[in-house]
């Protein structure tokens, strides 16, 4: 598929792929056609088998995503389209949170609206110092739509999740760290290369245990621990069928590197 608002390179030798909001002048803005090809890239890259670890970021230094396309936002007519345009913004985030490969987001700016909320969808988030987090959409009269008074509460607490929804004030990066909202922060010089670092080392891992262990945390985390556990033990078992796991133990006990193949 061909690509208007978006960038999606691939790392062959590395077996990593990068998917980049392509819309500086527009802060990375996120619009229907973000989204609709954002959806379609990642399919894509959960089809390539070859394509083990994905990062996520935005074009230019200023933004990640800086938030919805206001304008677009503004000719929504009535509650049906706009139910509309916030399932398609939830329905991205699910395809990222449920994608059998681990997404890196490289906050690289301003990660605002449905730009935090598409983060927030990632397994790992890394942010340069200059990033600043948030979600106003409390100052345009309505609430986030795209996951973000759901995700944000289980990611750092009820209380600072309605402390940011209410006032719609943004964190910094070292804030959003303190809190739990990112999990590293990185000069922005370094950002990228920090985002590869991570993405190839996952890539050298076990693809089907990495997407089990995705699996186990995600859902686990949404019941109570004993059927969480009764989640990581069937997935734990499923383990047991592959090829993968008869080469790692092989590996570990010959002292070699393994070579995993995903199957």
């Amino acid at each position: 598929m061909e690509y208007t608002a978006i960038l999606v390179e691939r790392e062959d030798a590395e077996n990593i792929a990068t998917i980049t909001v392509n819309r500086p002048d527009k802060l990375n803005a996120l619009n229907s056609t973000v989204l609709r090809e954002l959806g379609a890239a990642f399919d894509e890259l959960k089809a390539d088998e070859t394509v083990r670890a994905i990062i996520m970021t935005g074009a230019g230094q200023k933004a990640f995503i800086a938030g919805a396309d206001i304008a677009e936002l503004n000719a929504i007519p009535d509650p049906i389209h706009g139910a509309y345009h916030a399932h398609l913004g939830q329905e991205l985030c699910f395809k990222i949170e449920r994608l059998r490969q681990p997404v890196i987001m490289a906050i690289n700016g301003y990660a605002l609206g449905g730009g935090l909320e598409l983060a927030m969808a990632g397994d790992i988030r890394i942010a340069a110092e200059t990033a600043r987090l948030g979600q106003p959409e409390i100052n345009l009269g309505i609430i986030p739509g795209f996951g973000g008074t759901q995700r944000l509460p289980r990611l750092i607490g009820k209380g600072l999740a309605k402390l940011m929804i209410y006032t719609g004030d943004q964190v910094t990066a070292q804030e959003g760290l303190r809190i739990g909202l990112v999990d590293r922060v990185v000069p922005l010089a370094l950002l990228n290369e920090e985002a590869r670092k991570v993405a190839i080392n996952l890539a050298k891992k076990a693809p089907l245990a990495l997407a089990a262990a995705k699996a186990a945390i995600n859902q686990g985390l949404e019941v109570d621990i004993d059927r969480g556990c009764d989640l990581e033990a069937a997935q734990f078992g499923l383990l047991f069928s592959t090829s993968d796991k008869v080469e790692g133990t092989k590996a570990f006990l010959e002292k070699r590197q393994a070579n995993f193949t995903g199957h």
